[in-house]
């Protein structure tokens, strides 16, 4: 099977080479995919339990873009989300950004995508407080931002998983929404286009791009969900899966990469074939620019909230109109390393580290 790493490690300096101006946040993902797992990071000694041998496992390099290192992160992410979930209908809302508005977000990221998690979430509460539709001061979801479509193009929608609902302006009830609307999508998105349109205005940064681009419409989109449980399993494949696994790509032969694709709303895989440095540019287009957090939490969700879910989860199930029961989880298995040679799981005794940690753990044997 190709990988990343091979593709990265074979072309990685020609791509250098045509472009020598990439940031250095490119250029340390482009290190960590060419040295994940070689043991640059170190490694880990862990005996057999079933056919005693000693195996010498490898460190991975941990980059939030390398697909080997965030395999188990949305498992945890979804088990997070789903073992105490706040009870009732929750809505999975979509931000999306025009086309024509697209090459400015990917000329100022750290700016833009912001200015789309502050629109969303300001948009969302000033309908919410509107009496017609639910009257609460402090509604909260997560938000999500991932920057890719199905072929690797730049894509950058804003996914939230909204309860419905929020808590009154003195915080001591939660007032529901109906089961199927939240607030008004067609309210919503002229609405969070202005914010965001207002947000980018003192950076001065309007006047380089076309204005008729901040004039097109958006278009949020609204998806009612029963349960938590239905509208996290569906956001979750998003939340800290990178550009492209492994899995999904077929092949490296004569500097074109294949890949599978799905085009919306059909099931049936197809095949993309791209130039090896045309998939290169494609995949470190979606890097994120260094400390960003594209998973955020607002509203009465957010940590610093005063209410506890435990109380807010009281709250809810005590609001009119009836009480919601929520669905049971069960706990991900924890992970292990397996023996390559029958299979039985084995227990770390011993982490080494490279020189430039210097540090041995043996506290685990």
């Amino acid at each position: 099977m190709t990988t990343l790493r091979e593709i990265f490690t074979a072309f990685a300096p020609e791509s250098l080479e045509r472009s020598p101006h990439l940031p250095p946040s490119h250029r340390k993902v482009i290190s960590a995919l060419q040295q994940c797992p070689s043991g640059h990071e170190g490694h880990s000694l862990s005996p057999c339990p079933s056919c005693g041998e000693h195996h010498r496992v490898h460190h991975a390099c941990g980059n939030r873009h390398c697909p080997p290192c965030q395999q188990h992160t949305t498992q945890q992410w979804l088990h997070h989300h789903v073992e105490r979930p706040l009870p009732g209908p929750h809505f999975l809302l979509t931000f999306p950004v025009p086309e024509t508005l697209r090459p400015f977000l990917r000329s100022h990221q750290r700016l833009a995508y912001h200015a789309m998690f502050q629109a969303s979430a300001t948009a969302r509460t000033r309908l919410a407080k509107d009496e017609r539709c639910i009257g609460t001061h402090f509604p909260g979801s997560p938000g999500l931002l991932h920057t890719w479509g199905r072929q690797l193009q730049y894509h950058p929608p804003l996914h939230s998983i909204v309860p419905g609902g929020g808590l009154s302006e003195d915080r001591t009830t939660w007032l529901s929404s109906r089961a199927h609307f939240f607030v008004p999508v067609k309210a919503l998105s002229p609405i969070s286009r202005a914010i965001f349109t207002e947000n980018m205005g003192p950076a001065r940064l309007l006047e380089p791009s076309d204005p008729q681009a901040w004039t097109i419409p958006w278009h949020v989109q609204s998806q009612a969900n029963p349960q938590s449980h239905t509208a996290c399993t569906s956001l979750a494949p998003s939340v800290f899966s990178v550009a492209i696994s492994h899995s999904r790509i077929v092949g490296l032969t004569d500097r074109t990469v294949t890949f599978t694709s799905r085009k919306p709303g059909s099931a049936r895989p197809r095949t993309t074939h791209l130039d090896v440095l045309e998939f290169l540019r494609r995949f470190l287009q979606h890097v994120l620019p260094d400390g960003f957090r594209n998973v955020r939490h607002c509203g009465c969700l957010h940590a610093s909230c005063a209410i506890p879910p435990d109380t807010l989860r009281l709250m809810i199930v005590q609001a009119p109109p009836r009480a919601f029961k929520p669905m049971q989880s069960v706990s991900p298995a924890p992970l292990a390393t397996r023996c390559p040679t029958c299979g039985a799981p084995m227990r770390v005794i011993m982490r080494l580290w490279t020189a430039h940690r210097a540090l041995v753990d043996t506290s685990c044997a």
